[in-house]
């Protein structure tokens, strides 16, 4: 595809990841990756320009979660310090994989954690009482983990993250949102870097997850402006559905590429 048309794209990718970003605490990767997909970009292209657009999404987002005291900072630390050391890794794991492989393992985890997703539910009603320091280091670890495969599959880690922190400590959705998009910084810092070293950020690839990540912001205030409206139920079923039309997009891109159909 011509750059300049795919640069359009961006924009409105941009907008509507940005959305999800403030509605749902995501990258913006689970639409991003899937949208790239479809244009035909390989896998590696699509997961470095969604890591670069996190930077700017979820930076905004979470300026303006910490203005409306949505944001507990004590909590996004552990998870940020977490992010920040698996993303690290992030750019070794992807040399390892093809472009049809990381496809098909982003489909993968996007199914499991879908099903979990819609069992985890029964925990979050249920509040965990937890000592401190399992707590923290529950939350080291979800970031951690989250963000060595998360950001290796370009996506922010928000649909990795939440059922996690609903099994173990009993979070809901709507606080999960908050913690996981501050996570996302840290993440997609150390992922992009990760990126660049390993050299799959090029000029066309660093314009794009920009022009991405700057539209984002527009899309994160007019989420976030959602989200606050929504009710908790709401809140649970709309994540679903784009749980749902990522796994379609994203089946869609990998039978193209083994030429099913």
């Amino acid at each position: 595809m011509d750059f300049e048309i795919l640069y359009i794209l961006c924009i409105f990718i941009g907008i509507l990841s940005g959305m999800a970003s403030g509605i749902f605490g995501l990258g913006g990767g689970i639409i991003i990756v899937p949208a790239l997909l479809s244009f035909g970009l390989s896998s590696h292209v699509a997961v470095a320009m969604s890591a670069l657009q996190m930077i700017f999404a979820s930076s905004f987002g979470s300026y303006l979660n910490y203005k409306k005291k949505n944001l507990d900072l004590k909590d996004g630390i552990f998870v940020g310090l977490g992010g920040l050391f698996g993303a690290s890794f992030s750019g070794e794991l992807i040399k390892l994989l093809s472009d049809t492989s990381l496809n098909a393992l982003f489909l993968c985890v996007n199914i499991i954690f879908f099903v979990k997703f819609i069992f985890s539910f029964k925990t979050e009603a249920r509040k965990s009482q937890r000592s401190e320091n399992f707590k923290k280091f529950i939350l080291f670890c979800a970031g951690a983990i989250t963000g060595l495969f998360a950001i290796s599959l370009g996506i922010g880690g928000g649909l990795l993250i939440t059922p996690i922190l609903a099994y173990f400590l009993g979070y809901d959705t709507k606080k999960t949102v908050c913690i996981s998009l501050f996570f996302i910084i840290f993440a997609s810092l150390a992922g992009s870097f990760s990126f660049f070293r390993q050299g799959y950020i090029s000029e066309e690839v660093l314009i794009g997850g920009i022009l991405i990540g700057l539209s984002s912001m527009l899309g994160v205030f007019l989420g976030i402006k959602l989200m606050e409206k929504m009710q908790l139920k709401s809140h649970r079923n709309a994540l679903a559905l784009v749980y749902i039309a990522s796994i379609c997009m994203t089946a869609n891109a990998l039978l193209k590429k083994l030429e099913l159909y």
